[in-house]
Formats: C-alpha cells, structure tokens, sequence
C-alpha cells in the first residue's frame, strides 16, 4: 500500500512516499481504508525529534483519521465493512495514518459524523479531543465560568472556542488581529492581539486557561487567575509554571496529553451534528505532499487544520 515515511527523523524533505504491506486487523481490531488523514503539531514535533517507542523500520506517522471499514477482526460487533469512521487511535504510539490503510481496536473509532466530508473528519479527533479533554474533563468547566484560550484560532484553539461555547462559558482568546472577524464567527466574546497587547495586564478574573503555545505563557497566566482556577496546559511540561507560585496563588496548573477515547469522540460527533461545532480546514494536500503539509504547518501561521487527502 501507499504510505508516507521519513527516511531519517529530522526535516520535512525527509518525509517521502513508500510502499508498505497492507496491515492485517488483529483480534478486536478493523481495517480502515483511510479517506484522509489529519496534520498535528505532534506529526511534525516527531519527524524532527524521533519517536515515542518503537516504530519499526519505516515508521508512519500521523494519528487523525477518517475512512471506510475494509474488514473487522475477531470480536468485533461495532462495525461492519463499509461503516464510515473517525478516529484518533493507539496515539501516542505508531497509528500510521499517513497510508491507505489503518489496522486498530474498533474502539479506539466512533461512526462519521453524517454532515461532514473525510476531510473535515479527518480534522477532528485528535484536536477536538485535545480541546475536551483539557476544558471539561480536566478543568471541569461550567456554564458562566470564564475561560481564556491562548492560540484560539489554531487546530486546537478553534475547535476549544466552540467547545467552551457549547458549555456555556465566556470566552476570551488570543490571536492575530486578522482572526479575530473568524473567532468571533465560532463565538468568541472577547479577544486579543498577542502582537500588541499584553494579555497578562487586560485579563483577570479567569477560571479556566487553555495554553496551546507553551514556554512562558504558563508563568503569564497565573496573575489572570482566580483562586481555584485551572491552569491546562498543553504543548510541553516545561511550560508549566514554578509550583509554588502557583500554589501560592491557589491556582491548579498542570499538563495534559491527549488520550484515545471513544466516548469523547461521540460527544464530539454528536455536537457536529447539532450544529454547535465546526472544524475549519486550513489546507488539503495530496499524501504524496505530506512534507509540504510539515513544512506550512511549522510556520505557525494555519488557521484551523491542515489534511492530506489520502484516497
């Protein structure tokens, strides 16, 4: 089958097409034909960087997908050949999404929501799942409480915007100026232009922070905190502010890695379907192009998601 790996960890051009063996589903486990896989900053964190684990000799990256069920394994009873899928399986390890084919536990997937093309699927899981995961599971947000989302008009960000929205909360984020109109069209309240205005001064009484940019952003936040709010932040633990400080403050702050999870993807799907979440897709590109797909995202600048377009 068509693939794509890198022939060494490091830059985008070492990204190039391969052919792989079809994998087989094991025990629990579907085949899905890919449709389209989705572009995260993790894909392109680990071609420079190398792995979690092993790989095996031609790795594939890649961990959002949307497709088609080829084959069920033994066991299993959620699918049938020809169900339409999404998902964001065995992340950390290989998921192998950048490939015609993907062999995982069938409920690591949830069914497609209807409305939405491989593509925008595609799009989803791990970023909407990011985003929930940090919000409501961790952070336990409320209806009327206020949540501050830094990089809202990114894969995360954006899809965090409407997430908070749907669960009642004020939301406040940070991007350029020329995403505002955009954020405001997902139903952001209040937002701010990092490049000319520092959000630690024109910020208080946050309950909840989404940091999606990491370094020192999570030392910035803690002043626009209440006591008992939630720091969440996400890119990297050395983004994490001094715990004293914190405790100092009363704040929670912490890091979180998204996990696989089939009934956050069902809660995902079903506010697609009620119309209260969109997923706003940047850039498709053909999976043979995955290393131009690297290289624009490394620039920091997508609005939304980035996807390559696989069958």
């Amino acid at each position: 089958m068509r693939a794509v790996s890198p022939r060494a960890w490091g830059a985008p051009e070492n990204l190039v097409p391969v052919e792989v063996d079809r994998p087989a589903p094991a025990l629990t486990e579907i085949l899905v034909r890919v449709h389209a896989a989705g572009v995260n900053p993790v894909d392109w964190k680990t071609r420079a960087e190398g792995a979690f684990g092993s790989w095996g000799e031609t790795p594939i990256l890649g961990y959002d997908v949307s497709g088609v069920v080829e084959e069920v394994g033994p066991g299993v009873t959620l699918y049938r050949p020809g169900d339409a899928v999404f998902g964001m399986p065995r992340f950390p390890e290989q998921t192998g999404g950048y490939a015609e084919f993907v062999a995982a536990p069938a409920r690591r997937f949830a069914p497609k929501p209807a409305g939405l093309s491989h593509v925008e699927a595609a799009a989803l899981p791990l970023a909407a799942l990011t985003a929930w995961q940090g919000l409501i599971e961790t952070a336990g947000l409320r209806a009327g409480q206020r949540v501050l989302i830094h990089a809202a008009a990114g894969g995360v960000g954006h899809l965090a915007v409407q997430i908070a929205k749907a669960h009642g909360a004020y939301v406040i984020g940070t991007a350029r100026a020329d995403k505002h109109d955009f954020l405001r069209s997902l139903g952001a309240d209040e937002l701010i232009d990092y490049t000319v205005t520092d959000f630690s001064e024109a910020v208080r009484d946050v309950d909840v922070v989404l940091d999606g940019v990491g370094g020192a952003y999570g030392d910035r936040s803690l002043p626009v905190l209440r006591r008992g709010g939630h720091l969440v932040t996400l890119p990297d633990p050395g983004g994490l502010p001094d715990p004293e400080r914190a405790a100092e403050l009363g704040v929670h702050a912490g890091w979180t890695i998204v996990e696989p999870d089939r009934l956050g993807l069902l809660e995902i799907a079903r506010l697609v379907d009620e119309g209260r979440l969109r997923v706003e897709v940047d850039t498709v590109l053909p999976l043979e192009e995955a290393a131009k797909a690297h290289a624009y995202g490394e620039q920091g600048r997508t609005q939304g998601k980035i996807v390559l377009q696989v069958a």
